[in-house]
């Protein structure tokens, strides 16, 4: 990576789970050192209840957050692209990093089956910051 602080988006379908527990792991452990933003291919109207209860239980509150619709611009602003189940809708360009995270889908589960997903994104995130260099 450059100087320059590295850009990371995160992107799943209905931006309402997996997607936004990444960009909020990483907004918190990363402290500013990264350029975070997170997106839908098909924005659900509010995020998933279970998965805002499971993160406050982390101390990061999500109350107040809406799911956004994937951009072209937001892609091509991004020096890394992690995509959780939204297929090919994503489009990829040269000197982009893309990455496929498979996850459970957190859509329509409770508390307890929600913590998994969000103990496994929080890993991800702490390796992901190694890689690009403010782990």
């Amino acid at each position: 990576m450059t100087s320059r602080r590295p850009s990371v988006l995160f992107v799943c379908v209905h931006n309402a789970g997996r997607s936004q527990m990444a960009a909020a792991f990483l907004t918190h452990l990363a402290a500013g050192r990264v350029d975070v933003r997170s997106a839908g291919s098909a924005p659900a109207e509010h995020l998933n209840p279970a998965v805002v209860e499971a993160m406050a239980e982390k101390g990061i509150d999500l109350t107040g957050l809406t799911p956004k619709l994937l951009t072209v611009d937001d892609v091509r602003a991004s020096d890394v692209v992690i995509t959780m189940g939204c297929g090919d809708t994503c489009p990829v360009f040269p000197g982009t990093t893309h990455l496929d995270w498979r996850l459970e889908d957190p859509a329509g589960r409770g508390l307890d089956a929600v913590r998994p997903i969000r103990d496994e994104i929080e890993r991800r995130v702490q390796e992901l910051m190694a890689e690009i260099g403010c782990g």
